[in-house]
């Protein structure tokens, strides 16, 4: 009895093991987790909107714009990238580069500006379970021989786990009036292991698109 007792407990507390690594692998690898709407964005919907993304590296610059360029226009909003108004060459020099965008802003009357940033980035230790499996035994030979016996009181063959490291960036969105430059609407996102940034960046840009249009920030 406290053998089938034991064996049972061992099985569940794998079957437990395999759940809880399936629900974490389930989570999504990009996701936002917090926003903030001014009072003042209650009224007004934006339709024309120039997007930034305040980083030097070039591609990411470059690929973080266009995929919320493409959420953006395929929602019938009118939108820019600001790498095509202040390339990187000019990022690097002494001048203004937010009084330029602000001056294509106020130039081609577009209403709003979209920023994002990366805030932060963490590195996580976590444990990986490894698996257990069944071991059968046969029914009369256990008895005989020390290896049948110890194979007997020993039926779960365990694999063990491992620890890995997992990269999580945070990054912040902040969606500002063109007019009065006040922040309207800000968000908190955070992607664990991005598998490239292409893949990265069209789902951040899906996500980030769909949740200002849920708060009504867009048409």
């Amino acid at each position: 009895m406290e053998r089938c007792i034991l064996a049972k407990v061992k099985v569940l507390t794998g079957m437990c093991l395999l759940v809880m690594a399936l629900v974490a692998g389930c989570a999504p690898a990009t996701q936002i987790t917090g926003t903030w709407k001014s009072p003042e964005a209650t009224t007004t919907t934006y339709n024309r909107i120039l997007v930034a993304a305040l980083t030097d590296n070039a591609i990411a610059r470059q690929t973080l714009e266009a995929q919320l360029q493409t959420q953006l226009q395929q929602r019938g909003i009118t939108a820019a990238k600001s790498i095509d108004v202040v390339p990187p060459a000019l990022t690097r020099g002494e001048g203004n580069t937010a009084d330029a965008l602000l001056d294509k802003i106020k130039g081609d009357q577009y209403d709003a500006i979209l920023t994002v940033a990366l805030v932060n980035t963490e590195t996580e230790t976590r444990y990986v379970p490894g698996n257990t499996v069944y071991r059968p035994v046969t029914r009369f030979a256990w008895y005989g021989t020390f290896r049948g016996y110890y194979t007997y009181w020993r039926p779960m063959m365990y694999d063990p786990g491992y620890y890995r490291e997992d990269k999580v960036y945070f990054l912040e969105t902040n969606l500002y009036d063109a007019a009065t430059e006040k922040l309207l609407w800000s968000a908190q996102s955070q992607s664990y292991n991005p598998s490239s940034l292409q893949r990265f960046s069209e789902k951040f840009g899906e996500i980030t698109v769909a949740r200002m249009q849920q708060e009504n920030l867009i048409r």
